[in-house]
């Protein structure tokens, strides 16, 4: 397939040429005739990211085209004006959205704003429900969901929560969200419900083997969650978790979305997490620190200018102030004088579980942050401002696509 549709004078010429490999996955390049003149051709090659035996489509097409040019044929690819860089995968084709990104749905930071802020700008915004209500201090759900903007969003959930609130998954579903997001659990008992209402799921996991349970619920996506992550989660990497996923959905389930989160706050996370296989990324340190999320300005202003060795993974806080989570999760966020004190007395932690639960209650009103966490993931350390999350996106994107093209330059011998 090529792109011969007339070019301005001036303007790069560039043929999109498809190919099909042995392998059964197809190869996007482009030729850059211009180049070609002066005796070099740049292939930038994209296609081959995904397997399409696994993948169900024939390529990953970065598209940055400048200016619009005369359709002359109805399989030439359409064009979109070279400020809005889009990376097509699974993700974005099947759930409509521009860019393979989506939100986190962060407790107490992913508000209606976030979410809807996200999804305009061409991702997809999922509003945290977190704790299903069961914690006082949680924003209240239903106030967020109405402060949704955007026609698409999703609402997500801790799992072992919201089996304690099932009600809140009714309430939530009322809102009409595109997807249900689920994490830290077992999602089976909600498949039903979600799929009854229409509503597709996304299930996030710390652990291979959970994988199945998520299979077993019906979820049209699965996020593989790196230890990296900011807040809760378990022990593995995101570097090595990723394409063992890839490889073992292609093996059990080849139709199944994969998204890769922990550690990914800009453009060079994503192209790697769609070299290592992923249809796209679960994005949640960056979006914390934009205009849009409830973060408290002091907690960014905290993190600004620290790098990821402040960051810490523990279970003590969560021992300490009595919240109940499953012992094979642990909490990232940056260090403080609590962690300072408990960091390495566990087993006390869990001997004294609550006794610092009013305490703590009482240190997150007065905003002390010797003893509230300050939750961020690793990639903290590359965080330097707080912008509109739709600047987020659109830089993520640019700067995923820019790295993919320039792919090309390398040598090979």
């Amino acid at each position: 397939m090529c792109d011969s549709s007339l070019r301005q004078p001036g303007c790069s010429r560039r043929k999109w040429y498809r190919h099909n490999l042995q392998n059964g996955s197809s190869l996007l390049v482009i030729r850059d005739e211009e180049c070609e003149q002066r005796g070099r051709a740049a292939l930038i090659e994209l296609g081959a990211l995904m397997d399409t035996s696994r993948r169900g489509f024939s390529t990953t097409a970065v598209t940055a085209m400048g200016q619009r040019r005369p359709t002359t044929n109805a399989r030439q690819r359409s064009e979109v004006p070279s400020h809005d860089t889009m990376i097509s995968t699974r993700l974005t084709e099947r759930f409509g959205i521009r860019h393979p990104i989506v939100c986190a749905p962060m407790a107490w930071v992913t508000g209606g704003a976030l979410a809807a802020a996200v999804s305009r700008a061409g991702g997809l915004g999922i509003v945290g429900g977190g704790y299903a209500g069961t914690l006082d201090e949680e924003p209240d759900l239903e106030t967020e969901l109405a402060r949704v903007t955007s026609d698409k969003f999703g609402v997500g959930f801790i799992t072992w929560a919201l089996a304690r609130s099932p009600t809140m998954l009714t309430k939530a579903l009322r809102h009409s969200p595109f997807c249900v997001f689920l994490s830290f659990g077992d999602p089976r008992p909600f498949a039903a419900e979600i799929r009854g209402a229409g509503v597709v799921l996304i299930c996030q996991v710390q652990f291979l083997w959970q994988i199945d349970m998520a299979l077993e619920a019906g979820a049209a996506a699965i996020v593989v969650q790196g230890t990296e992550a900011g807040g809760h989660g378990a022990s593995r990497s995101t570097f090595p978790f990723v394409p063992e996923a890839a490889d073992y959905l292609k093996q059990h389930s080849p139709e199944t979305l994969l998204l890769a989160a922990g550690g990914i706050v800009d453009g060079r996370g994503l192209a790697a997490a769609l070299m290592l296989g992923a249809d796209g990324v679960l994005v949640g340190t960056r979006f914390w620190a934009s205009a849009e999320a409830l973060t408290p300005k002091s907690h960014t202003d905290k993190a600004i200018g620290v790098t990821g060795d402040e960051t810490i993974r523990t279970k003590t806080l969560d021992a300490l102030r009595g919240v109940p989570w499953p012992r094979e999760y642990s909490f990232r966020f940056l260090k403080n004088k609590l962690t300072d004190e408990w960091a390495d007395r566990e087993g006390e932690a869990f001997d004294a579980f609550g006794t610092l639960s009013t305490k703590y209650a009482q240190a997150r009103v007065q905003n002390d942050l010797d003893t509230v966490a300050v939750v961020c993931g690793e990639a903290v350390g590359l965080l330097r401002d707080r912008p509109r999350a739709a600047s987020v996106v659109e830089s993520m994107t640019a700067e995923a696509a820019s790295l993919l093209r320039n792919a090309g330059k390398l040598r090979f011998t």
